[in-house]
């Protein structure tokens, strides 16, 4: 017996909705600056990057910099 590409199981896809919306949800209040990115293949959500900067603040006194 032969499957074809679309035959694929059944998943719960509300259960699914929700795990990945709770990653981007949880990456987004640990950052304070940076990025998230959602990647969709075939129409569904596989993977979820996160892109955190570390910012410094500029110091008045250092050559170069306006005050």
């Amino acid at each position: 017996m032969s499957t074809k590409a679309n035959d694929r199981p059944k998943t719960d896809t509300a259960a699914l909705s929700a795990d990945w919306l709770e990653v981007v949800r949880k990456k987004v209040e640990d950052l304070r600056f940076g990025s998230v990115q959602i990647i969709v293949h075939e129409g569904r959500v596989t993977q979820v990057e996160s892109l955190e900067k570390t910012r410094f603040p500029a110091k008045s006194d250092e050559p170069g910099s306006a005050s």
